[in-house]
């Protein structure tokens, strides 16, 4: 009997495994890993520490997940789930959104492999870029490609503060499962009440040193946290973020410019302008959802931080593992699902996919018209825009003068040996995490 139809702990790979935010939570709902890859030395070695922790041996791969010589993806057909935190930047506002253009961009990638080995189930998680307009076609064709190989996709904005972590963090999670498991599966619900906030969240390690002014430090603390950045090796060090949430820290009493390596001193009082303390990485890890004595971050505190700040955070992956792991077990009662075939996330890619010959804005208005779609020009040559960045999109000048437009191939690495990702990843190696 496998693991899927009993009680006994179910399989993961795990690919872009970080620091372990995700793992941590996989574990929790009973998943065992068979393989976590991670390019990031120190993540890595972070994984590699807590994995012995946990009293299980993982295998756990250093490099780039797509690299055929750091795994062989084959070897693990019909494992129960393939998880992976997939780099964010192709699909941020900070990373420009350039998506498959983006030599960092191994969401289609990792989609492909699932096709190609065939899991049980599919949990990627990633940016609220990817749940925009910018990024509809780049989902259409995932979803087409899922759906394709016999997987019923689901997707979902999720919110980590309704999952008790102390912070604004939405995440865009995809879950795809094969068409027997996908009937029992149910998105996790919010947990009842509100999540602590970060005066709550923090207080004790902010008066660990002595600090008198914790408590009230912490009465003004009276929100979650903005979202935590982790940022990349293109981009400076330990710093909570842009700006606009260094105001938000500001309001909280926080001195977002850089992270401490202890707390406050006994006596301390913030200088003159400065509006309260600076974090600790083990304060930045608790506001990820980390209790504080569950996992240690290997390295120094710049790598710590950003091993902290790019993580999922454990108790939503929990939640996730939890539910994936009662479809595969088919545990409750099958729910009726919507057919895959009429779900429509990008309309114009739809209709352009659907011919063979190139089409007028005009040509494509009126189609979308037979479909009850009513999009105006201006709306259509945002999409053809938007689609041009993610697939070939070949325009030809008709008779009449006007151009058609001709959808090509996706742009997207998805394990092509002559695809320009190769050459890149190798220029930009040291400045990729």
């Amino acid at each position: 009997m496998s693991a899927s139809e009993g009680t006994g702990p179910l399989d993961v790979v795990e690919i872009c495994a970080g620091a372990g935010g995700q793992s941590l939570g996989l574990h929790r709902a009973g998943f065992r890993h068979l393989l976590a890859v991670e390019l990031d030395a120190n993540a890595a070695e972070t994984l590699r520490v807590n994995a012995a922790r946990t009293g299980e041996d993982w295998d756990i791969r250093i490099g780039d997940a797509a690299d055929p010589d750091i795994w062989e993806p084959d070897e693990y057909k019909g494992v129960d789930l393939l998880a992976g935190g997939v780099p964010c930047p192709p699909f941020s506002i900070a990373g420009k959104q350039i998506g498959a253009g983006d030599e960092r961009d191994l969401f289609a990638w990792a989609v492909s492999v699932c096709t190609r080995i065939q899991p049980k189930a599919l949990l990627l998680e990633n940016v609220r870029g990817l749940s925009t307009g910018r990024f509809a076609a780049y989902r259409q064709e995932v979803w087409n490609r899922l759906q394709d190989a016999g997987y019923i996709p689901f997707w979902q904005l999720i919110h980590a503060a309704d999952f008790g972590v102390p912070q604004l963090r939405p995440r865009f999670v995809l879950v795809a499962l094969q068409a027997e498991f996908a009937p029992y599966f149910a998105w996790p619900q919010p947990k009842a009440g509100r999540p602590p906030t970060v005066g709550e969240t923090l207080v004790d390690l902010m008066a660990a040193n002595g600090w008198e002014g914790a408590a009230a430090w912490a009465e003004g603390a009276n929100d979650i946290a903005p979202t935590i950045v982790g940022g990349s090796k293109k981009h400076g060090g330990a710093d909570l973020g842009p700006t606009r949430a260094k105001k938000a820290w500001a309001k909280l009493g926080v001195d977002a410019l850089g992270v401490n390596d202890a707390a406050p001193p006994a006596g301390w009082r913030a200088p003159d302008g400065v509006p309260g303390p600076k974090l600790t990485t083990e304060m930045v890890a608790r506001i990820q959802g980390w209790s504080g004595d569950d996992w240690v971050f290997h390295g120094k505190k710049t790598t710590r931080y950003r091993q902290i700040g790019n993580a999922f955070p454990p108790p939503v992956a929990q939640a996730l593992g939890e539910s994936i792991a009662r479809a595969l077990r088919k545990e409750g009662e099958p729910q009726a699902l919507v057919e895959s075939t009429e779900i429509v996330l990008d309309p114009v890619y739809k209709i352009l996919r659907s011919v063979t010959k190139p089409l007028s804005v005009e040509q494509i208005i009126a189609q979308l018209a037979k479909s009850g779609v009513q999009l105006s020009v201006p709306e259509v040559e945002r999409h053809l825009s938007h689609i041009s960045r993610d697939f070939a999109l070949d325009t030809v000048e008709r008779a009449s003068g006007r151009l058609g437009y001709e959808l090509r191939e996706f742009k997207a690495f998805v394990g092509q040996e002559d695809h320009e990702r190769h050459d890149l990843f190798t220029q930009l190696r040291m400045k990729i995490s």
